[in-house]
């Protein structure tokens, strides 16, 4: 029935089939280990050659035999190589090919599939004891699930965990030693090829061209696999679930991107539904308990999205929103309308949230901001002659970043976690984090006027610096006219940065990431104040493991201890259109 009470005759087409693989196999009517689409040779399932799919007519007309030869309908399904089901549901459907509806699956294909055999396989290689040491080393991010324990010791490893454990994979491998002294390069070039087409294959978006790349990366996976044979890791590759990505392209072209038809969001919908819906019951008819469990919480769902559309619509909320590089995603930065601490001394800011150039970096930036045309030189003189009418600042420990989506609340996508150490209820001890940040330059710090004077046109990353963010506050309200005078826009939240070196124009040609290392100055770490507004969103830093890691580094110490580190392209979807080539 249409809005207008009329009713109308449909005739809905049998298009796709979501499901994982046994689904497939049942459905379709082909055996376990075999291709559900198309006539490939078990033999030939880890070969990159694609081949004829079944032939919607044929096997049609085979199966129509079950009423009457049933020799020949057992003899037929034999020889096309499957099951002799008699008279499947789409047997009769004029307009629907079973083969064809057969879509890709993320999560049980890639995610539970190709994925965990890689992680596996390069488990046996390296050894577990090596992946778990450097897995322990990682830094924190909003965007990265820690291990602490390492990965090689879990077991029922869900498929959001193994999406966790893609995120990190490379930076485990890069500086790890092979076993007999073989190249490395082939095995990084597989598992870069791997990664490159779990991520593109979960693109919202496609074009001919990212099509086209999603096959190059399969096709270089396959260039390269045979490192796995040659160290006895794999004897062959007949994986139905590593052949299934040959079809991946042909199925977005077909059926749109992968999010359509990922079986990720009905397992999520089965918790959320179903199991939570159960829990809820006394377990005794509980069929009518979850049918209105689930109707009042609709009915409170629907009540609240209507008070926040009335509220957003009888108030604006002003939120300052930077400019972003080409492949970074729009979000708006966020402040808690209370800090974190307040009358944080400066002693306290140099001795907990290491920042012993609080001082002189202040100094330098009030300088900057009332004489924008100063020269560095000039700028350090005035600075040296700069007093304080004030000797405590506010202080917050996050910073988040909010983007908009269909719901009328704004969605946190992003938080960069700046708090030294303390002690929770119990009195255990809370590490100190202090996150990296992707910075968009602004020209009013010390040392990015300096940068600035040799800026490089052709490096896409001209302007943009990675920073590790120490201290985030606000100068007293009555001290911001005295200290900046008459200036039209006096800043309002500001951070202390400690610098690392330049993104460079080209990343590492082994395995493709950008190398970044702390910038000294005068035997200490460069580190300057710049408005907190030009930071962009967190970055994932890796270190450069080498091929023995030190013992004393772990997650919450290794970004002081190391002095060279990877930018992690897998991080997040925003992070590998920015970082990759």
């Amino acid at each position: 029935m249409s809005r207008d009470g009329v009713w109308h005759r449909c005739h809905p087409v049998f298009s796709i089939f979501v499901g994982d693989y046994p689904e497939q196999a049942l459905v379709t009517c082909t055996f376990n280990g075999w291709c559900p689409k198309c006539l490939v040779p078990h033999a030939q399932l880890g070969e990159y050659e694609l081949f004829p799919l079944h032939t919607q007519r044929s096997v049609i007309d085979g199966y129509h035999l079950a009423d009457q030869d049933r020799c020949q309908f057992h003899r037929t399904c034999r020889e096309a190589g499957l099951k002799p089901i008699v008279h499947p549901f789409w047997e009769t459907f004029p307009l629907a090919n079973i083969f064809v509806s057969i879509t890709p699956d993320i999560l049980h294909q890639m995610l539970q599939g190709v994925m965990k055999h890689l992680i596996s396989w390069l488990v046996d290689i390296f050894g577990p004891l090596a992946i778990d040491a450097q897995c322990k080393s990682i830094p924190p991010n909003y965007k990265i699930l820690l291990f602490p324990k390492g990965i090689t010791i879990l077991s029922h490893v869900t498929g959001l965990e193994h999406k966790k454990m893609c995120r990190i994979l490379l930076s485990l491998i890069v500086d790890l030693p092979v076993p007999g002294g073989l190249d490395l390069s082939c095995m990084v070039k597989a598992a870069c090829a791997l990664l490159d087409f779990l991520f593109l294959a979960q693109f919202q978006c496609h074009t001919s061209d990212t099509l086209s790349w999603l096959e190059g990366y399969l096709a270089a996976f396959h260039n390269n696999k045979a490192v796995f044979l040659d160290l006895g890791i794999r004897c062959n590759f007949h994986i139905p679930k590593l052949h299934s990505l040959l079809h991946y392209a042909s199925s977005i072209r077909l059926f749109g991107t992968t999010d359509n038809y990922n079986t990720e969001q009905s397992e999520r919908l089965h918790i959320d539904l179903t199991k939570n819906a159960f829990c809820a019951t006394n377990q005794k008819d509980e069929y009518a308990q979850m049918t209105i469990w689930l109707e009042r919480h609709e009915k409170l769902q629907r009540h609240s999205a209507s008070i926040d559309w009335r509220q957003n619509h009888l108030q604006t909320i002003w939120t300052w929103t930077p400019i972003r590089p080409p492949c970074v995603h729009a979000q708006s930065i966020k402040f808690a309308q209370t800090p974190s601490r307040k009358a944080v001394s400066f002693p306290d800011i140099f001795w907990r949230y290491g920042a012993p150039l609080f001082q002189d970096a202040l100094a330098d930036f009030i300088v900057s901001i009332k004489n924008p045309d100063l020269r560095l030189h000039a700028l350090h003189e005035r600075a040296g002659n700069v007093l304080f009418p004030f000797r405590t600042v506010w202080v917050y420990h996050n910073i988040k970043f909010t983007a908009p989506n269909d719901a009328q609340e704004p969605e946190i996508v992003d938080t960069v976690h700046v708090q030294p150490e303390q002690r929770d209820k119990c009195g255990q001890i809370i590490p100190a984090r202090f996150d990296t940040v992707l910075i968009q330059g602004s020209g009013q710090s010390k040392f990015l006027l300096y940068l600035h004077q040799g800026l490089d046109l052709s490096n896409p990353f001209s302007g943009y610096q990675i920073g590790q963010v120490h201290v985030v506050f606000k100068l007293p309200d009555s001290a911001i006219s005295e200290v900046f005078g008459l200036h039209d826009t006096p800043p309002k939240h500001l951070a202390y940065v400690k610098w690392f070196t330049p993104i460079p124009a080209t990343p590492d040609p082994k395995h493709g990431m950008y190398r970044v290392s702390r910038l000294m100055e005068n035997g200490h770490r460069s580190a300057s104040i710049i408005r907190a507004e030009t930071i962009i969103c967190s970055i994932h830093l890796v270190p450069q493991f080498g091929p023995v890691m030190p013992q004393d580094w772990n997650s919450f110490t290794v970004l002081e201890l190391c002095n060279t580190f990877y930018i992690n392209p897998f991080a997040d979807v925003h992070s590998y259109l920015t970082f990759t080539q």
